[in-house]
């Protein structure tokens, strides 16, 4: 029995940059961290060499060319793994539709314990680069670089997207309590709605091609990324409620169907009860909406929307092997 746990992530600027729509031509950049809520793929061997996949639903299948999960089909194939073997996938939080990149999550937390089943160890580097390889080019996935980098490495980040394929991953470097500060000052909640960002990346990538105000957008949005790594970096968090906000206009002005009346009607209500810049976490239309606020406003804030909140935490570890028994 091998276990791998793998950290899901809060984008918090410049979502979008990384599709290589934009980054080929532009380059991106996506200032992110990881948080303490999990996705654990476990593999075990299974004694008659057929396949068992336990996730939102089982398969049994007896070859690799029969199961559904097109991921786990494609890391089947890009590992060289036949059969007779046993993986089951739990989450700390829905596993789809909720803006915290939990598809990637998944494949990059696969890919490790995959890897370990076979005794090899992986960097966070290639773990993340096999990932976007599986998606992107093999599932033929209509999404970033981001998530991948963001689960694989851990950590609070400034990861930047080059136009010749390559990614830079850069801790953000700030002082202990100012970053402990900030985690507390955030809020999150769960709007109960969840949804396909496929479709939403889509139209974006789509949509930018060619038009030079949302490349514009992009652009800034890109400097926003390295504007709130320097502000961070010299102690000025306050700065994390007006970049968010800017942030969060212009991501809706990429493409159709960001945000919606509820949406807005829950972030005005947010900011007029204390909260100083916000976002919705992922691509869009629903999943986590996360604010920026004095801890003595959060209450206000939570009476005001209504929504569930959600408790977070910065995690500093990517994937890793939590349980490694290989006999």
């Amino acid at each position: 029995m091998i276990i791998s746990q793998t950290p899901l992530r809060m984008s918090f600027v410049g979502g979008g940059s990384d599709l290589p729509a934009f980054y080929r031509e532009h380059g991106g950049a996506v200032l992110s961290t990881a948080i303490d809520k999990y996705v654990y793929v476990s593999v075990n061997r299974k004694f008659d060499g057929d396949i068992r996949l336990a996730y939102s639903k089982t398969e049994e299948v007896s070859s690799v060319n029969e199961i559904e999960h097109e991921l786990v089909r494609a890391a089947f194939r890009m590992q060289g793994l036949r059969g007779g073997v046993e993986i089951t996938t739990t989450a700390d939080i829905p596993s789809r539709g909720t803006g915290l990149g939990s598809s990637s999550t998944f494949t990059v937390g696969l890919l490790n314990v995959l890897n370990a089943y076979q005794g090899r160890h992986v960097s966070a580097e290639k773990l993340a680069a096999a990932s976007c390889e599986i998606e992107i080019n093999h599932c033929g996935q209509p999404i970033g670089k981001q998530d991948q980098y963001a689960a694989a490495f851990g950590g609070l980040n400034l990861i930047e997207f080059h136009p010749d394929e390559r990614v830079s991953v850069s801790p953000v470097v700030m002082r202990r309590d100012l970053k402990e500060l900030l985690e507390q000052r955030i809020l999150v909640f769960f709007t109960g709605i969840t949804r396909s960002a496929s479709s939403i990346l889509a139209n974006q990538s789509a949509e930018t091609v060619g038009c030079a105000a949302r490349q514009s957008a992009l652009k800034r949005m890109v400097q926003l990324a390295h504007v709130l790594r320097d502000e961070l970096s010299q102690g000025n968090i306050d700065s994390f409620g007006a970049i968010l906000n800017e942030n969060w206009s212009l991501k809706k002005s990429l493409t159709a169907g960001v945000s919606s009346s509820t949406i807005d009607d829950w972030y005005e209500s947010a900011i007029g009860s204390g909260a100083l810049g916000g976002k919705l976490l992922g691509a869009g239309q629903g999943g986590f909406l996360m604010f920026y606020a004095p801890k003595e406003r959060h209450d206000d804030i939570a009476n005001a929307i209504g929504l569930r909140r959600v408790s977070f935490a910065f995690e500093p570890l990517g994937s890793r092997i939590l349980f490694y028994n290989p006999r």
